[in-house]
């Protein structure tokens, strides 16, 4: 197997798509060898932008995917393209229909599209969505872009694994200000009002930017004491945030409400200047560093769990020492937390690899 995997990853190194598109099958499905693509990603990460695309079902996503494409494509850029879409409960597949929308930039030499189904995974994220990420990046795209299903507190997954997040919105998604949860304000860093010309779009950018100024009290912001107050910005923390948006500050980041009509190829040119804007915000601030050393203590741990519970649970001695341990759980002798102590006691050695 080690064999096989040297070869396909000579040819990956020779940037041929089918080593792209076996490396990533291999990193999805978490066939034998993983481990070693994994590993040989590693030294190359960090080239690639990466933007996350998420909002409700219908808010056009895919067809922002497919123009902003075009866009980077017409500036020479390389895009990798990973749409995740929700798994059936009945078959266990996904409709994975993002090649078909996309069908004017599939062909495209430059252009990669990987589609993955979420499977059971809460996130808006399939599991191993980060990982084929980072195989986009180690082949060397200069720009990624994950599209993902919904909106609400679990989307966190997508800003944990992009530079840049955006949200996009539509008028009929419902009550404004319950789309707009705490998680949603939070990881956002540009917001789109799709559909821009359907009743109720501008309500929806003023709510949001509403949101943004409370949130951020920026009512207040660099407020002269006493005489010198600004009554506008006191009065009307939307227009605030707007106006901190069109700032553009290099050292603060407020996150513009932009509105398009993707239909039509409306509004893209002001959706891709604004990441392109977000982009230089976050290497003038250093934000893009941390960010990058963030995500990476968080795979690091993500590996540990992994690996622990393929260790541990892996074990067939383990299971049935657990299930050996049900009849005093059930009538209450003891707690899970101790039987979970005893386990790592018992079995830590499985872990660390240490002999007992």
């Amino acid at each position: 197997m080690l064999a096989l995997v040297e070869r396909l990853l000579v040819d990956f190194d020779a940037r041929k798509p089918f080593a792209l598109a076996r490396a990533v099958s291999i990193v999805e499905n978490q066939r034998p060898g993983v481990d070693d693509v994994l590993a040989s990603m590693h030294p190359r990460l960090g080239r690639a932008r990466r933007i996350g695309i998420t909002g409700p079902p219908g808010a056009g996503k895919s067809t922002i995917t497919n123009l902003l494409t075009r866009e980077f494509r017409n500036s020479g850029l390389t895009v990798g393209i990973i749409c995740v879409d929700p798994t059936s409960p009945f078959t266990g597949g996904a409709l994975l229909g993002d090649r078909v929308r996309m069908e004017s930039v599939a062909l495209d030499e430059g252009v990669f599209i990987r589609s993955m189904a979420t499977r059971g995974s809460l996130g808006g994220l399939a599991s191993s969505t980060r990982e084929v990420t980072d195989v986009l990046d180690g082949f060397g795209f200069d720009i990624i872009l994950i599209e993902t299903v919904g909106v609400g507190q679990s989307e966190l997954d997508v800003a944990r694994t992009a530079d840049t997040t955006m949200v996009v919105l539509v008028p009929e998604s419902g009550d404004s200000i319950q789309t707009l949860k705490a998680g949603v304000m939070e990881i956002a860093d540009i917001f789109v009002v799709n559909k821009a010309d359907r009743p109720g779009a501008d309500r929806l950018r003023n709510d949001v930017e509403l949101m943004l100024g409370l949130r951020r009290g920026s009512s207040y912001a660099n407020m002269p004491a006493h005489h010198g107050i600004d009554l506008k910005r006191v009065m009307n923390p939307a227009r605030a945030a707007r106006e901190d948006a069109k700032l553009a500050s290099p050292d603060v980041w407020t996150p513009p409400v932009l509105g398009s009509i993707a239909a039509k190829g409306e509004g893209i040119a002001g959706i891709r200047e604004s990441l392109d804007k977000h982009f230089s915000y976050l290497e003038a601030s250093g934000v893009l560093r941390e960010r990058r050393r963030e995500r990476t203590v968080e795979r690091v741990i993500e590996v540990v769990e992994k690996r622990m519970h393929q260790r541990l649970l892996g074990d067939a001695e383990t299971t049935t020492w657990i299930k050996g341990r049900v009849d005093e759980l059930e009538s209450g002798s003891v707690t899970p937390y101790v039987v979970a102590d005893d386990l790592l006691r018992n079995f830590g050695h499985l872990v660390t690899g240490a002999t007992t």
